[in-house]
């Protein structure tokens, strides 16, 4: 019976702490309050720091394997993005929503990972899109500058070391 009492209390300790600190509700419902006000927007309020890329309705970025740097329509990075949406639903979705948001096609393939180029003033985005294993599709987005620099020079361009 003791060790029960324990368990229990274990158990129910980290949730009292979570609402003590009032984090409880985010850690149901990151968005709660900002879904609410937002219903009709498309946009979900986790993607609004990247205003530049359409975000399909009830997509989900994938944290751990996100990575960013920089900020507004100036950001370079990963995004991984899990949409309820199948894959060639999510095609479809960027083949037509990228253009609207100042994004130019450079080239697509549609397969079993579709794979989708754009450019946008100094930026390249790479889109891949691939079936998740339970159900709507994995989308990874990746963005880079345009026309960056070899490193090193090619061999022509290397200045031979004084004698």
């Amino acid at each position: 019976m003791k060790n029960q009492k324990m368990t229990a209390a274990l158990l129910i300790a980290p949730l009292l702490l979570g609402a003590c600190s009032g984090k409880m509700r985010n850690m149901l419902s990151p968005n709660a309050e900002t879904s609410q006000q937002n219903q009709q927007s498309p946009v979900q309020p986790s993607f609004s720091r990247f205003p530049d890329l359409p975000m399909p309705v009830k997509a989900k970025l994938d944290m751990g394997k996100t990575l960013i740097f920089g900020t507004n329509d100036e950001w370079i990075g990963r995004l991984v993005v899990s949409a309820s949406h199948s894959s060639n639903d999510m095609f479809d979705f960027y083949k037509q929503e990228m253009p609207g948001f100042g994004w130019q096609e450079i080239t697509s393939i549609r397969s079993d990972t579709s794979v989708m180029t754009y450019t946008r003033g100094e930026r390249v985005a790479t889109i891949q899109i691939e079936d998740s294993a339970l159900r709507g599709a994995n989308v990874t987005v990746t963005v880079s500058p345009r026309g960056a620099q070899e490193f090193p020079p090619p061999a022509a361009d290397v200045i031979p070391p004084a004698q």
